[in-house]
């Protein structure tokens, strides 16, 4: 087994040398991508948030972290001091008064200016949230006008290479500055802070506080990962409808063939949404009917508007004979679509001959029909017989 160590090593030594906080980045940029990309973990919740915490935060983190490279000075307050803003308008300055003891314009007080070079915890942290919101969308934008356009794939390149080439100019500022100026997290000291109030409380009300916040921290992640993990399934369908490409090669639901020599074939565009919230088998029959249209006058009474009674006249559609032509079969996973193009070339002739897409997800009954399924589409054609019959010759 190899040990850690030697993995260690193994790693080149600009990512050995990152700070805590910049290689913490550089993982969760691989962890996103994984996330997003990886054949198999896409189609879990894993990848959402995931997917919103690298959005959210990480690119402008990187970002601040290469502008302010320095660590944040808080302002010097010495002993009761106040601070107020420097003469002058200098914002970067603050000035501390060290005694109180008399009025405003005692010459024994004393007062001190304390440069800030950098920005702290806080103005990092939020920093880092309004330039991720505002920079993801500008690389959307730029990349609208190439040739990639904004899909998944060129936005997760384009973020991802952003957020490294940061992370490598904020590694390589804080390198050149002394190291009692660099920025850092003291998450060492903050875990070493958490581990004396969690093991060594004050007193026995804040060992109580303490473990009423640890339970509200856990039932506030557990109600979020439930919420990821299992969510609102709504409304559950299918869909199947049919496309034909135009001389630009653009998919549209117009221009369907309406008119078959028998013996000749079009080509269509069947297309399958999945809305089922799984992933799904489905199975497409395309079918040929010839079909007759039936008056019954048999249903019921209806009162006129002169009060009289009379039969309400409905139209059936009795299905005389079926041919199957064609049967396909795809893999869909939740919102994802499927546009099979093939070639049509129905065998009976007549007017108004019926071709029927049947759309089972999973299994397939053994009657063909548009009563074994919920989703169906249909398009009437006239065929004409052609002038050689399939199968004929000279009687000679």
């Amino acid at each position: 087994m190899v040990a850690p160590r030697t993995l260690w090593l193994a790693l080149p030594r600009g990512l050995r040398e990152l700070p805590a906080d910049l290689a913490a980045a550089v993982a969760l940029v691989v962890a996103t991508n994984v996330a997003v990309l990886a054949p198999v973990i896409r189609e879990t919740p894993l990848r959402v948030p995931i997917g919103l915490a690298f959005v959210l935060f990480v690119p402008g983190y990187a970002f601040v972290a290469a502008l302010f490279p320095e660590e944040g000075e808080s302002p010097v307050a010495d002993g009761a001091g106040i601070e107020e803003e420097g003469d002058g308008g200098d914002a970067s300055a603050t000035w501390s008064r060290s005694a109180r003891s008399g009025i405003d314009g005692d010459a024994s007080a004393t007062w001190s200016r304390s440069a800030r070079s950098g920005i702290d915890g806080i103005e990092r942290v939020a920093l880092s949230f309004g330039l991720s919101i505002a920079v993801v969308p500008l690389i959307g934008l730029v990349l609208n006008f190439t040739p990639w356009g904004i899909r998944l794939v060129p936005i997760m390149v384009a973020v991802s290479a952003f957020t490294l080439i940061a992370v490598a100019v904020g590694a390589h500022r804080r390198r050149e500055l002394p190291a009692d100026e660099r920025f850092a997290v003291p998450y060492r000291a903050w875990i070493a802070a958490g581990r004396d109030e969690i093991a060594r409380p004050d007193s026995r009300a804040d060992a109580a506080l303490n473990i009423l916040l640890a339970a509200s921290i856990l039932l506030a992640v557990a109600s979020v990962g439930y919420a990821v993990m299992v969510p609102q399934t709504g409304e559950q369908f299918s869909a199947v409808y049919l496309l034909t490409e135009t001389d630009e090669g653009e998919l549209v639901a117009d221009g369907y063939p309406e008119e078959f020599q028998r013996g000749e074939s079009s080509e269509v565009i069947v297309g399958v949404d999945n809305h089922e919230h799984r992933t799904t088998n489905y199975t497409v029959v395309l079918v040929e009917q010839e079909v007759e249209v039936v008056e019954n006058d048999t249903v019921g009474n209806e009162t006129a508007g002169n009060g009289t009674a009379a039969n309400a006249t409905v139209n059936e559609t009795v299905v005389r004979d079926q041919n199957e032509l064609d049967r396909f079969e795809t893999r869909l996973a939740h919102n994802e679509s499927w546009h099979h193009p093939h070639e049509v070339e129905p065998t009976m002739t007549g007017e108004d001959v019926r071709l029927v897409w049947l759309l089972y997800p999973d299994e397939v009954p053994a009657e063909l029909s548009t009563e074994t399924t919920d989703y169906y589409v249909h398009l009437w054609v006239d065929v004409e017989p052609g002038s050689i019959e399939p199968g004929g010759g000279d009687d000679g």
